[in-house]
């Protein structure tokens, strides 16, 4: 007795250790910096290249911050001018001071001097802006690096990725996120920065910046076309992957079409850009956030909505400890630009991302690019090592249609502008009035932020649980009713995420399941961890899509029951979470549930922080909407779990090491297997055409 009073003395000492940790980051909250200042330089000459680069990007940006509420949510950090120390960090002394020139020149002297550079315009004021960006950048990266803030996003004009070591280029004066990133490594001793440019042009800038050094790993996304889109480099290509101690640290993805959806963005995050940063494991995570990726922008011609930039934001959110920032970069319609710049900020904040939309699938062109990324890198980290060998062929994208060339679509209609281009305004997005509510038994203290949640008896939910569970104890009753109740109100939105203890978590996960199921708009996505009696039975109507993790073999059943064979169960944490990165979150965006679901076996091996990861991951899906259940007796778990339910990124996993062998070889065949029937799983064009080969499981 008295060695189990000393074993409940710890976890109480760690759960208020876990509660006060909690309790500090919850206090925190999301820097926005922006100053007005940086509004004022603009275009004194005709440049039709330069034309779209308008104060009014800042200030429609702003302005949506402003209007929707979001502006007085964040912290207000002031912006301060980068000193000539921070921009020589990355530029050199003589292009810092012939730019210093530049507000004492005419205007015929402006124009001279800009045609030294490309795509770039100069004003008496820019140079004076070039200052507040990158000083901006600064403070943001202060901000978070001293804990005042947890995350932030810099509105800053003009951007910097194009801008290298002795010239200004793309509308780009001074490198913003490449000065911030050498910044963070001096300051504040970082290790190790992820760099994350979403922007549709290639940030030649900070490629060139950190291409021989192995503590910056740069991923780049962008327009090319075969290297006919601006900037047109050869180096922009996916086989660029760094040089000498840097090789295998820069990241290229190349689209050689426009037109990418939604699908094609999230694909290469959880198929090529998350494994490898976990892998990496940054302790900053910088995000040129340049939003000419979006549907509607002249220069992209992409059709990702706006609300996709929730979902990217979310799942980078729980690397580096949650420290996040986010600068802004290009984006040039004035519609779609202040709609993702508000999609990213409300996700910072800690509200639940929407559902995602249009996810029908990768189109061939960007399987290609993610094809030929991966087999580039493949030898440089062991979560691709798996990858599939180059293509063996030329990409269709370099076989031209004459349709296109005449610049018209297959059915002969022809082709929109990106400017024409009519989207939906992003969902609104409303905050449950609680975040958190808990179900835990007599003696389990409810986590501080979480809301204590049971119903008074409904006889009616207890004589349909006799009725579905005869043999259900009476004691039990109230929990389920409880949960029943729980569910109903996360339904309605009253309340976004709980989590509870429960005598029999089987019994538990079937009686929420039936319920759930019940509801004709409901789809529950069930992921189970460890030794769980999963239920006998299994859907096939789509209502439930179950995932199960152990380490045991199972049949699967149909495409809705999938089970995840690891070796050693989920104690390899590096195994796990490929599995989770690669496997079930595709699923999971695909499926779209409207309801998580996430059960938690006692002795399953789980560590809290691949745990916590798993838990602040599928928080993105169902807008939130995240129902945890965990054995009564696992009441040391509760203050880890509420944390992430509540929103403060999981703790960092460390530098993965590579998974074992025999879990990478089952991963990949089950990934071959389901990726017949569930698209967002392919990873290579020639996986198309395996759909009619087998028989799919129904």
């Amino acid at each position: 007795m008295q060695k189990e009073r000393a074993a409940l003395a710890i976890s109480k000492l760690q759960f208020m250790k876990v509660l006060q940790l909690a309790r500090e980051v919850l206090k925190m909250g999301t820097a926005l910096i922006y100053d007005e200042e940086m509004t004022k330089y603009k275009l004194l000459w005709v440049d039709p290249a330069c034309k779209i680069e308008v104060p009014e990007r800042l200030i429609v940006s702003y302005e949506a911050l402003k209007n929707s509420g979001l502006a007085d949510r964040c912290v207000s950090v002031p912006v301060r001018e980068a000193t000539d120390e921070d921009i020589l960090l990355v530029h050199s002394e003589e292009y810092l001071e012939a730019v210093k020139k530049t507000p004492f020149m005419t205007l015929e002297d402006l124009q001279k001097f800009t045609l030294q550079y490309g795509d770039v315009y100069f004003h008496p004021n820019i140079y004076h802006c070039a200052k507040l960006a990158a000083g901006a950048s600064l403070q943001l990266v202060d901000s978070v690096m001293t804990g005042k803030v947890r995350n932030g996003m810099a509105l800053v004009r003009p951007p910097g990725h194009h801008s290298m070591r002795s010239a200004a280029n793309g509308f780009c004066v001074f490198n913003n996120v490449a000065i911030a990133a050498h910044y963070a490594k001096q300051k504040y001793g970082v290790k190790r920065v992820l760099i994350v440019d979403w922007d549709v042009h290639h940030g030649q800038g900070v490629q060139y910046s950190f291409e021989d050094d192995p503590s910056v790993l740069y991923f780049s996304w962008h327009r090319y076309e075969h290297q006919k889109f601006w900037p047109q480099l050869r180096e922009s290509d996916y086989d660029n992957v760094g040089k000498e101690k840097g090789e295998g640290f820069n990241i290229n993805v190349p689209w050689n079409k426009v037109g990418m959806k939604n699908s094609d963005y999230l694909s290469v995050f959880c198929h090529m850009l998350l494994p490898v940063a976990y892998e990496f494991n940054p302790d900053l995570v910088l995000v040129c956030a340049g939003f000419d990726s979006a549907i509607g922008d002249p220069e992209g011609e992409m059709r990702a909505s706006p609300d996709i930039f929730a979902h990217l934001t979310h799942l980078l959110m729980n690397l580096a400890g949650g420290k996040l920032c986010a600068v802004l970069e290009g984006g040039y319609n004035l519609t779609s630009l202040p709609q993702s710049v508000c999609q990213t900020v409300q996700t910072l904040l800690g509200d639940p991302a929407p559902r995602p939309a249009n996810l029908d699938g990768p189109c061939v062109s960007a399987l290609e690019s993610l094809h030929c990324s991966r087999s580039a890198h493949r030898k440089y980290w062991s979560c691709l090592k798996h990858a599939a060998e180059p293509p063996t062929s030329d990409l269709s994208t370099k076989r031209p249609k004459l349709a296109e060339e005449e610049g018209k679509v297959e059915n002969g209609e022809e082709k929109k502008s990106a400017e024409e281009e009519v989207w939906p305004e992003p969902p609104r997005r409303v905050p449950a009035p609680v975040r958190t509510a808990s179900v835990l038994p007599d003696g389990v203290s409810c986590p501080e932020g979480c809301e204590l949640f049971s119903s008074s008896d409904d006889p009616v939910t207890a004589s349909k649980l006799r009725e579905n569970f005869p043999n259900v104890d009476s004691d039990a009753l109230p929990a389920l009713s409880s949960l029943i109740a729980l569910v109903e109100k996360m339904e309605r939105n009253e309340i976004c995420n709980g989590l509870a203890l429960v005598h029999n978590v089987t019994m538990a996960m079937t009686c929420v399941v039936q319920h759930a199921a019940t509801a004709l708009s409901n789809r529950v996505l069930v992921v189970c961890v460890g030794d769980v009696v999963v239920p006998t039975h299994h859907r096939e109507d789509g209502k439930t899509l179950l995932v199960h993790f152990s380490n045991k073999e199972e049949e699967q059943k149909s495409k809705y029951h999938i089970p995840v064979c690891l070796k050693k169960g989920c104690r390899d944490v590096s195994g796990f979470m490929q599995a989770v990165l690669g496997l079930l979150l595709p699923l999971g965006y695909e499926y779209d549930p409207s309801l998580v679901l996430l059960v938690r076996a006692p002795g399953g091996g789980l560590c809290d922080g691949a745990w916590q990861q798993l838990t602040g991951l599928l928080q993105g899906l169902a807008q939130g909407h995240t129902l945890v259940l965990m054995q009564e007796g696992e009441s040391v778990c509760v203050g880890p779990t509420a944390s992430s339910l509540l929103g403060e990124a999981a703790p960092s996993l460390g530098k993965l090491p590579a998974p074992l062998p025999e879990d990478v070889e089952a991963l990949e065949r089950l990934r071959t297997r389901l990726q017949v029937d569930w698209k967002l799983l392919q990873t290579t064009a020639e996986e198309m055409s395996t759909e009619a080969d087998p028989a799919p499981l129904i």
